[in-house]
């Protein structure tokens, strides 16, 4: 594969202590901060839950209907790690008709926030498994029937990556038909067009950005950081690139 997606193994990636991705929520003031290593170890539960948990294996669908946010990371790297095929939805698709082939099949594991599912606008599609995801610091109320708290279900998974599985660059990284080795060359040249180095601090507007493209695997492919803003108060926008560092926006 040209440029491989990168799989976050727990303590395989320079950059010591400084965070990898921070999300940062601007009417709340939640914080959270994940070096690698802890990025990488959410990436593992989440893979544990979808192969050992699920059951799913190389070849099996997921739908994800999240915004930007570290959790999303965790669920999206954990799925590409162990060779899933991901449909990811931004909330910009809510009410379009569905035109992915198999679209309108039950996937094998559905993820969507609590917002989503509650949409009268939004059609969540059917799953065998089901896992509500919430963005906010408090935990959940009790999930409606049929649906489980990915926040607690993830955790009955430990933090080293599942037994490794080769992946090759044909198998389908999405419904569509792009493979991993497309996904992975579309996530370069995505990078160079942002111009990211090894060492960039992205700000990221998740209300304008919900590709996980440009928020997540291309910064990861370059070893830049990233900051996730929700509710970014343009009044405070060149002040929060002050005091970040940020070297590169979108």
């Amino acid at each position: 594969m040209d440029a491989a997606l990168p799989v976050l193994v727990p303590g395989d990636v320079p950059g010591g202590e400084q965070p990898l991705l921070t999300y940062l929520d601007g009417t709340t003031g939640e914080r959270t901060e994940l070096t690698a290593a802890e990025l990488g170890g959410w990436a593992a539960r989440s893979a544990g839950l979808l192969r050992d948990g699920c059951g799913l294996a190389p070849g099996s669908r997921v739908a994800v209907l999240l915004p930007p946010h570290w959790r999303t990371a965790a669920v999206l790297l954990g799925a590409w790690s162990v060779g899933l095929t991901v449909s990811f939805r931004p909330r910009a698709t809510a009410g379009l008709p569905v035109l992915e082939p198999g679209g309108d099949r039950p996937y094998d594991a559905v993820f969507v926030t609590p917002a989503r599912l509650d949409d009268w606008l939004e059609e969540v599609p059917a799953g065998t498994h089901r896992y509500l995801v919430g963005t906010g610091a408090q935990p959940l109320v009790e999930p409606p029937a049929g649906w489980l708290d990915w926040s607690i279900e993830v955790l009955r998974h430990g933090d080293t990556p599942p037994a490794h599985h080769l992946i090759h660059p044909a198998d389908p990284a999405s419904p569509d038909g792009t493979s991993y080795g497309a996904l992975g060359r579309i996530a370069a040249e995505m990078a160079g067009q942002l111009d990211l180095r090894a060492g960039d601090r992205l700000l990221v507007d998740v209300a304008e950005h919900e590709q996980p493209l440009k928020w997540l695997l291309a910064p990861l492919l370059t070893g830049a950081s990233v900051l996730l803003v929700a509710d970014l108060d343009p009044d405070r926008r060149a002040a929060l690139i002050d005091a970040e560092q940020i070297t590169r926006t979108l």
